[in-house]
């Protein structure tokens, strides 16, 4: 009889680690979009800088929402087609944590929102507002990025945009955000609203680059004797690619397929644990890296 296999203690407690993370992060992106950002209308790009627009000019539209739609579940709406385009287009490892987090952060964004209104935190002070803001958002999306998980958005539409062609990722993420900023100029018709907010997605990578000192990417070297299942692990079960180096053991002097492929960092754990489960024997090997050219298809 086939016995039911358990997580182990270990990964139960690193689950339970990741998900408070992911709670404590959806709940401070959440506060500083309600307390600090779209009460000053501060656009901070995203699925939240649209939301905000929208929550602000369908006030008075809808009968059923006469303060204008609630951002949290209009960015609901938009989370979830993004997620399933990048399920599909490059495999979103993270699925189950991200659908998590995007939807924590919708209704602790929306309940915040019942409970305390739409006035500021801060009465009459934009700047100190959008800096507090941007802060508190840099270390909620920290702590879910130390979840290995994501809040879904415009950044995993930059990703599949990015992905197989010449453009970065971090140049499509700064594309589209500005786009958006500029549709709250659009919309606002006023100048305040770009400056503002171009300052608190400063102040929110600034935070983010604090903590995240580390190279997001890392080149990966994987010796093993079951290079095909490693394989079938990186490129049907990852959405990752690699290649096959030719190399020669200097000790038995035998020919040796190594594998080599570039990882997020986030991607690290869950790759190693599961080169681990294939072969217990495999020799891993990781460096700083960063993909100057599209990813390789090879």
């Amino acid at each position: 009889m086939k016995q039911l296999g358990f997580p182990s203690n270990a990964t139960l407690k690193s689950n339970a680690v990741d998900y408070s993370l992911i709670v404590v992060g959806a709940f401070l992106q959440a506060l500083s979009y309600v307390l600090f950002l779209a009460p000053y209308k501060i656009v901070p790009g995203g699925v939240y800088g649209i939301s905000i627009v929208l929550h602000y000019v369908t006030k008075g539209v809808f009968s059923i929402f006469p303060d204008g739609l609630p951002m949290g579940a209009t960015a609901l709406c938009f989370n979830v087609p993004l997620l399933l385009l990048a399920m599909k287009k490059i495999g979103l490892s993270s699925g189950p944590k991200t659908i998590v987090t995007f939807v924590l952060i919708s209704v602790f964004t929306d309940t915040l929102s019942y409970f305390c209104g739409t006035e500021p935190l801060v009465e009459n002070d934009t700047f100190i507002a959008c800096f507090y803001g941007g802060a508190i958002l840099g270390i909620g999306v920290t702590c879910v990025f130390k979840a290995q998980s994501t809040s879904a958005g415009t950044d995993v539409l930059a990703r599949v945009i990015a992905n197989n062609s010449n453009l970065k990722v971090s140049n499509m993420i700064i594309i589209l955000d500005s786009a958006i900023v500029m549709l709250g100029l659009i919309v606002f018709q006023d100048w305040a609203v770009p400056l503002y907010s171009w300052f608190a997605i400063f102040v929110y990578g600034k935070v983010v680059e604090m903590f995240q000192t580390e190279n997001p990417n890392r080149a990966v070297f994987i010796v093993s004797k079951k290079t095909q299942e490693i394989k079938d692990l990186i490129v049907g079960k990852m959405g990752m690619r690699g290649t096959f180096l030719h190399g020669r053991g200097m000790y038995e002097g035998k020919e040796k397929e190594i594998i080599f492929t570039i990882a997020e960092r986030k991607d690290m754990p869950r790759l190693k644990d599961e080169i681990k489960e294939i072969d217990p024997n495999a020799f891993i090997s990781t460096m700083h890296a960063s993909k100057d050219s599209p990813r390789p298809g090879i």
